[in-house]
């Protein structure tokens, strides 16, 4: 599914511009891009080739590719592999730094499934794997992990595992049947949504944060206050019909990223 790049796409290259100070130059615009659609592509075959037998059950994931007969399992496994040999020669390329973070940024990335079949913390492995996103960009253009893009990264990884809890109530009921664990399944969908309200309180206050410290201007503080009002529209979608989900989840957070780039883009070109 390439449009799931949308979620970390925008933040590798927010963190690239602030780093760069502007505009960081064609050749990384171009391996950034490979590296993150290699690394999703990644994480997300690997996700299918590992539950092909659970999506076969569930009413919502059967029609998938992965387990109704369009893709072999050996199809996916290779698709998997491909991508993870891509998505190491493109760090190679980049810097000695991405290129030894390469082989545990996929370990931490194909991690993900394996944890929701033993722990609800699935949730948070997942906004682990995104919230790398800014650190790559940031070590693509200076090789250095400074301060503020471990905010930026923390405060992605608390959205992402925040839109995941809303995301995952409408298998609550499949994961309570199948065994997999997931914080709805295990707390319900009120404390669910409580806690997904929490983590998004978290993502403001840590890109707050990682703004401060990177002595951003004007238009970065207005790309933080723009992410807190699409969040609590996010929440106010799934509170009045959990029928919305899919449009809280893909519309809403897609538009977050990509306009939370351009007030960055106009923060260092302004």
């Amino acid at each position: 599914m390439f449009k799931h790049s949308i979620f970390s796409l925008p933040f590798i290259f927010i963190a690239m511009v602030i780093s760069a100070d502007g505009w960081f130059g064609f050749e990384l615009l171009i391996l950034g891009t490979l590296s993150a659609i290699s690394a999703r592509n990644f994480a997300m075959a690997f996700n299918r080739y590992l539950d092909r037998d659970h999506d076969s059950q569930n009413p919502r994931t059967s029609s998938r590719p992965s387990v109704d007969g369009r893709l072999s399992a050996k199809t996916v496994l290779a698709f998997t592999i491909f991508n993870g040999i891509a998505f190491v020669v493109v760090a190679y390329f980049v810097n000695h730094l991405a290129f030894i973070l390469s082989v545990p940024i996929l370990i931490v990335l194909a991690s993900y499934s394996y944890f929701k079949r033993f722990s609800y913390l699935a949730h948070i492995i997942l906004g682990i794997s995104l919230g790398l996103a800014p650190i790559a960009g940031v070590v693509a253009v200076e090789e250095a992990i400074p301060l503020w893009s471990i905010y930026l990264s923390l405060g992605v990884l608390f959205w992402v595992a925040g839109f995941d809890l809303l995301y995952s109530l409408q298998d609550m009921e499949f994961d309570k049947e199948f065994g997999l664990h997931s914080i709805p399944s295990h707390f319900g969908a009120d404390i669910t949504m409580l806690i997904s309200k929490a983590f998004h309180i978290f993502t403001v206050i840590l890109w707050y944060m990682a703004v401060v410290e990177a002595q951003l201007t004007i238009f970065a503080y207005l790309a933080v206050l723009f992410s807190a009002l699409m969040l609590i529209y996010e929440h106010y979608l799934i509170h009045k019909d959990f029928r919305k989900i899919d449009r809280a989840f893909f519309t809403v957070n897609g538009y977050l990223g990509i306009i939370f780039f351009i007030f960055i883009v106009l923060d260092r070109v302004v």
